[in-house]
């Protein structure tokens, strides 16, 4: 009889014999201190319910796990690799340690990095959803999400440190009851003149347009990255800055009412134009004109462009599997919020 104090003392509810090959391997793992995932063979082999049995997982069973990827055994590794996933992005540390101590193993660093990957676009999926079904009012959240992309370990007080620096630069040349226009020429001197940024004309289908860090890294963008950022700060200055969905430009709009609005082209340093321009530029398009092309758009269609230029960007560099992860992202904000599954 198994005693209470053994490591694998939930098998005494398993009923009949086990292969050998799934019991050498259980002892293995036992010797190593980490009898949970022999445990775990032992119940997919025998077809149990895991979650019946409610064990938590130390820091040395969690390393054990995660070494038994580069196991020969294909049904052993595809079981661990079960286990992983459902494990979550906690244990992404674990992977990232094993594959920096793994040697030189190719094809085992190549799996550990699609692990990674897939835990950390579900948890992107997850949280942008949240962001979503939450109201949606926090822009630089929804971009932050999106630049965890590729940046996992970025942190949202890093973005809103520099994007409160840009804020205080401006404010110290503010001055109240300043007319509109004049709110508009001192923030285009701080934005182009004092801080310098800038469309990336060199570079304009690059991914790290749309990645917010490394904008405000370079003080370099495409026309959403910078009407976002000059939006921000706009906002905080007490500008009724909004952005507006135009075709193949995306713009600002200051808004009041209807009698009181103009627009600007924050990639063409700021340039103010009106509501014939863009009937103008609509005409050259060949398209009729239509409500969207000029009044304020909401944050979810400021991330799914955002995300469209991803789309794109990865689509120009052959990297179809990213291009399609977006378009994943795209479909999932563009369902009706009683449609997600918030369990």
């Amino acid at each position: 009889m198994i005693s209470d104090k053994h490591p694998f003392q939930g098998l005494r509810f398993l009923s009949y014999p086990l292969s050998y090959k799934i019991y050498s391997k259980a002892i293995g793992i036992l010797v190593s201190e980490t009898a949970f995932t022999g445990l775990v063979f032992y119940q997919k082999k025998c077809k149990l319910n895991t979650e019946s049995y409610p064990f938590d997982m130390d820091n040395r069973e969690l390393k054990a796990l995660v070494s038994l990827l580069e196991d020969d055994d294909h049904e052993v590794s595809s079981l661990v690799e079960q286990k992983i996933r459902s494990l979550g992005d906690s244990i992404i540390p674990f992977l990232e340690d094993h594959w920096e101590n793994s040697g030189f193993n190719p094809n085992v660093q190549k799996r550990i990095e699609d692990l990674i990957h897939d835990l950390q676009f579900r948890t992107l999926t997850e949280r942008l959803r949240s962001w979503k079904t939450k109201g949606e009012t926090d822009l630089l959240e929804g971009l932050w999400l999106i630049a965890t992309y590729q940046y996992p370990d970025l942190s949202l007080e890093k973005l809103q440190q520099d994007i409160d620096q840009i804020y205080y630069d401006a404010w110290l040349e503010f001055r109240q009851g300043m007319h509109p226009a004049s709110q508009i020429d001192t923030l285009n001197y701080v934005f182009f003149k004092k801080l310098k940024f800038g469309a990336n004309t060199k570079n304009f289908h690059s991914a790290a347009n749309s990645m917010l860090n490394i904008v405000l890294e370079t003080h370099k963008g495409n026309p959403i990255s910078l009407c976002v950022l000059y939006m921000l700060v706009g906002r905080r200055l007490g500008m009724p800055l909004h952005g507006v969905n135009l075709p193949n430009l995306f713009v600002l709009t200051y808004k009041v009412s209807d009698d009181t609005q103009f627009y600007i082209n924050v990639f063409n340093k700021g340039l103010v134009f009106q509501r014939k321009d863009i009937d103008n530029y609509l005409a050259q398009l060949n398209l009729a004109p239509n409500p969207i092309f000029y009044e304020p758009c909401t944050n979810t269609d400021i991330i799914k462009r955002v995300l469209r230029n991803l789309t794109l960007a990865f689509e120009k560099t052959g990297d179809d599997e990213r291009a399609q992860e977006m378009n994943q992202l795209i479909k999932m904000l563009s369902e009706p919020e009683d449609s997600f599954d918030l369990n």
